[in-house]
Formats: C-alpha cells, sequence, structure tokens
C-alpha cells in the first residue's frame, strides 16, 4: 500500500480525513521530504515523472531543489538563450514577454478623487479620446458646411450655465424672434453672460427648426438606417391604406409649400429626407448658384432612369469630374508614350461599339451556336462606371433651375419615395426646414451642459461642456457658433457628428455664376429668415469636396477646423 504523504491529497477525501490533515499541518514544524506521490510507481530514469492530475498546485509534492509556486501577477525570468547561439533562436513567446515587460509601468491614479466618479462623468460627456490635428489656418469664419449634424458638443474653460433654466419670458422671447427673423447683434465679448437676457433669448432663437410630419413618439431624423430607432413603436399605418393616403396627402401640401417659399426667396433651403436619399433644396444665390439647385444623394440607376423617363434633366458631377480627369491622365500619358515610342501603326483600341458587331460570328459559322448578348445586356455594360457609383457619395445628382419644379412632381408622385414593407412603411418622408412652412410643425433642438474633471497632465482640471442634440442644419451651426464667440470670450472647441449621406453636399459642383457677389445676395434674401452673416457664408462656394467639418476650434476670435 502507499504510504500517505504529510500535506498531499491525491484525491477526494472525507471530512473527518480533511480535518486531520489540516491538524497534521499545524503541527508539524518543518516540511518533510516529499516521497514519490501515492499510487504510483518510481519514474524511469529516462522518462519524466507524471503529475497527478488530482493535485492542486499548491499542494502537489515537489523534488528537492524545485522552485517554489511564483507570486501572482510575477513571470519567472525567460531562461537565457542557447549558449554560442542567437537570441532569436529562443522561443517566440519569450520574445513577446520580454518586449512586454521593457513597457513602463502605469502611473498610479490620483487618490484625491474616485476614478469611478471621473470615468462615470467623462462618459455621459463623452469627451474624445484625443483631439485631431487641426491644419487650417486661423481665420475670422468657418466654410459652409451643408451637411446635417446630429449632436454638437461645444466645450470651454468657461461654464456654460446660462443656457441653462431660461425663464419663461425669455424662452418666450426667443420663439418671437425666430418668428418675426429679429437679427440679433451681439458684443464681441459678455462680462456676465449669465445675467445676459439677451444672450439667452438669442439662445432659445437658435435651436429652433421646422418639421414635418411631426409624430412625437416616433424619432424622424434620420431616416435612412433608422429601422432600428423605431422597433417596436406604434405605426398604424403600416396597414391601413386609407391612413397612408391622407398622411401622404398632407405631406404634398407642404413640400409644395416648402417649395413655393424657396422660389419667392422666402425659404433660403430646405431637406427632404426619405428612407434611402436625401435631397438638399437650395434658392438661387446660395452656394454661388443664380438658380434653384437641388442635389440627391445617394442615387441610384434605377432612380436616375425613372427621372429620365421623367423629362427631369440632371448631371452626375462627381462621375463627370473623375471621367474628365482619366480622361487627361490618359492623354498625358499617351503623349508621352508616342514621344517615347519609336514604333508606329499600332492597332488602336477596341471601342464599345465594336461589341455590337457581331459579324465574326457568321464568318466562323457559329452565329447560331452562340448566344447573343441582349439590348439591354450591352447597355448594362455601357453604363457599368455609372451603375458601380451606386449607393456611393459620387452617385450624387444635380438638378438645376426649372427642373426642380418638374422633380417636385416626380417626388409627390414616386410610389418608390414611400417604404412599402418594413418598419418604414407608408410613412411619408421627413421635411426639414429652417423657416415655418405649411403644414410644419416647430420644434427645438435638445441642449443641456454637462461639468465633468478631466485628467490633464497628472491633474485633474474642469471642463464645462454643451451638448446640443438634434437635426443641426447649417443656420443653425452659425448662430450657435456666433453666440459661443460672445459668450465663452472667444475661446472654445467642438466636436461635430455629421450624418454621413449628407456630407457629399460639401462638394464644389462646378455651379458658380461670377455675377453673384455679396451685396446682390444680401439683397434678395434679405426676407429669408437668415442673419446677414449667415447668409454670407452660405452664399460661397463649397470648399470642403465630399468631406465635412468634424473638428472646430476658436482661440482668440479666430477659428481653425478638421475636416
Amino acid at each position: 500500500a502507499a504510504s500517505a504523504v504529510p500535506g498531499y491529497s491525491p484525491g477526494f477525501k472525507k471530512p473527518p480525513a480533511m480535518l486531520r490533515l489540516k491538524r497534521k499541518r499545524l503541527r508539524r514544524s518543518e516540511p518533510a521530504a516529499a516521497p514519490s506521490p501515492c499510487g504510483e510507481a518510481p519514474p524511469a530514469p529516462s522518462a519524466p515523472a507524471r503529475r497527478n492530475p488530482f493535485s492542486s498546485l499548491d499542494n502537489a509534492p515537489r523534488a528537492a531543489g524545485t522552485p517554489q509556486p511564483r507570486e501572482r501577477g510575477r513571470r519567472p525570468p525567460p531562461p537565457p538563450p542557447p549558449a554560442g547561439g542567437s537570441p532569436l533562436a529562443a522561443p517566440f513567446w519569450q520574445l513577446l514577454e520580454s518586449v512586454c515587460e521593457d513597457k513602463p509601468a502605469r502611473r498610479a491614479e490620483p487618490s484625491e478623487r474616485s476614478e469611478e466618479e471621473v470615468l462615470a462623468l467623462t462618459d455621459d460627456l463623452r469627451l474624445p479620446v484625443a483631439v485631431p490635428e487641426v491644419p487650417s489656418l486661423p481665420r475670422h469664419e468657418f466654410p459652409a458646411d451643408w451637411s446635417i449634424k446630429t449632436r454638437l458638443l461645444f466645450m470651454s474653460s468657461q461654464p456654460f450655465t446660462w443656457s441653462e433654466h431660461l425663464k419663461a419670458q425669455e424662452e418666450a422671447q426667443g420663439f418671437a424672434q425666430h418668428c418675426r427673423a429679429t437679427e440679433t447683434n451681439l458684443p464681441q465679448s459678455i462680462q456676465e453672460p449669465k445675467l445676459s437676457t439677451e444672450l439667452r433669448c438669442a439662445f432659445q432663437q437658435s435651436l429652433v427648426y421646422w418639421l414635418h410630419p411631426s409624430l412625437p413618439w416616433l424619432q424622424l431624423f434620420p431616416r435612412i438606417g433608422a429601422d432600428r430607432k423605431i422597433v417596436g413603436k406604434a405605426s398604424p399605418w403600416s396597414q391601413d391604406e386609407a391612413l397612408q393616403q391622407v398622411l401622404m396627402s398632407d405631406w404634398s401640401v407642404s413640400f409644395t409649400s416648402l417649395y413655393n417659399l424657396l422660389k419667392a426667396k422666402l425659404c433660403p433651403y430646405f431637406y427632404v429626407c426619405t428612407y434611402q436619399f436625401t435631397i438638399l433644396f437650395r434658392a438661387a444665390g446660395l452656394a454661388g448658384s443664380d438658380v434653384i439647385t437641388a442635389v440627391i444623394s445617394p442615387t441610384t440607376r434605377g432612380l436616375r432612369e425613372a427621372m429620365r423617363n421623367e423629362g427631369i434633366e440632371f448631371s452626375l458631377p462627381l462621375v463627370e469630374e473623375n471621367r474628365t480627369r482619366k480622361q487627361k491622365n490618359s492623354e498625358v500619358n499617351l503623349e508621352t508614350e508616342v514621344a517615347n515610342s519609336i514604333e508606329v501603326g499600332e492597332e488602336p483600341a477596341p471601342s464599345d461599339d465594336d461589341d455590337e458587331s457581331f459579324s465574326w460570328l457568321e464568318e466562323m459559322g457559329v452565329q447560331d451556336k452562340v448566344k447573343k448578348p441582349d439590348a439591354i445586356s450591352i447597355k448594362l455594360r455601357k453604363e457599368k462606371h455609372e451603375v458601380q457609383v451606386d449607393h456611393k457619395p459620387e452617385s450624387l445628382a444635380l438638378v438645376k433651375g426649372t427642373n426642380t419644379f418638374t422633380l417636385l412632381n416626380f417626388l409627390i408622385n414616386c410610389k418608390s419615395l414611400v417604404a412599402v414593407a418594413g418598419l418604414q412603411a407608408g410613412l411619408p418622408p421627413t421635411l426639414l426646414s429652417p423657416v415655418a412652412f405649411r403644414g410644419g410643425t416647430m420644434q427645438t433642438l435638445k441642449a443641456r451642459s454637462i461639468n465633468a474633471k478631466a485628467r490633464v497632465h497628472s491633474a485633474y482640471e474642469d471642463i464645462f461642456s454643451l451638448e446640443i442634440v438634434g437635426p443641426v442644419m447649417p443656420h443653425s451651426l452659425h448662430a450657435l457658433t456666433t453666440l459661443l464667440q460672445a459668450a465663452q470670450r472667444g475661446a472654445f472647441s467642438a466636436v461635430l457628428y455629421t450624418h454621413e449621406p449628407t456630407a457629399v453636399f460639401n462638394a464644389d459642383l462646378g455651379t458658380a455664376s461670377p455675377a453673384l457677389n455679396k451685396e446682390t445676395v444680401r439683397k434678395d434674401l434679405a426676407a429669408c429668415g437668415l442673419h446677414p452673416k449667415a447668409l454670407d457664408q452660405l452664399s460661397q462656394c463649397p470648399t470642403l469636396g465630399k468631406s465635412s467639418i468634424r473638428f472646430l476650434e476658436m482661440k482668440d476670435y479666430a477659428y481653425t477646423w478638421k475636416s
């Protein structure tokens, strides 16, 4: 029978046996030499001893000279490489351990504030991990950004307490100033922003926008990819065709009202947001164009084909720009090849028109055995470059002048404008406008101020922030930054979250008119409801390309930004 080893349990034991084992551990003063494990034969000199799988690391017997179990969190030093060999001959995991050990240890956190409290405040604030580098030169005005923002986060060393708890009179005055398009001119710096009634009224005025349809239990922007946000919400119109017709009839009246205001230069711009694409209508004089423009993005071949069938003339400026660039590059390459080539008389490259000729099949006598492509296949092959940009920013379509009215009628009668299945089935598109229109509902952006502690160079500093949530249109962004310039003494930064399908609206579409100037635009759009400085900004030609402003900073009353 195998002898029992003190301090070692080779198998399961009953409670009395465990108690006796613990007493023996307490009585012994020195650990006895551990013989071979119970029930195991002495190992052969050539083969290593097999460990009992039921033993634990703490009570397993160890031979003389065996190191004690290491403490948790420590790593044994890696064995040295073979004598005379290269360090690369060691196992790969040992090299990784040595690299990890070279990293400096993490600094201890300050003890005066709970780390959980700071993390909770930071998570609530949603501060960015790293502020991107700002490459632009300081300017007194940032470029026009035609994309719709879903969230703004302003940060400053000065508190935003002036934006909290507006009085009823201040709120009412802000709504009245918006409806009457009152121009508010604040001083460059306000010493006591919390006591400035003019500032607080102007802040309420800058948060107002107009929406249709208005369904308080549904979030109607953004519409692209919004199915997960309206899951489980009531939609009584999805199975009721009569209710769908009533909603679409009401929507058509509101859409027509907005277009008439735009044509009369009483509305500067508005957005039509469907579940597949977004349309930006701009009045004549904005974005450098002297006629009404409508920009649609993203588009598909089916939508473009339907617009052509309705007689709507449009262009794909980004596709044509890429095509022109490639053509210029190919011409340059061709001239270079001709200049460097000695051979002459090379065969020209086959054109797309050659695909329509199948006379070579008749010469081979297999014209009846080979299936010829039909006219639709040939047309699709010719339009392959146009089809490849479907659902991409490059598929942006531009409609100008009187064709925008034809586009209006097309959208009102287009059956595919509204989803026929899914969570958005039967729900009309969302109309967003900076001014009032028939059937529109006044809405306000949600604003809240947050105070938190942020760690800066191993110390904690107060960070004050103002969060704006909702469909932030270009005029609201300009108005808010103008207010903050005065209230925060010309020093603040902002992180801007863009609705990505609308970022391409900042592309230069080549619609600039040399006859337009600042004075002409101000005179023609004086009654559109925007501040003159906002008009000056939005009348400029877009310069951001297919991107939008992601980070905006003001220092000493000068802007820098990152797109």
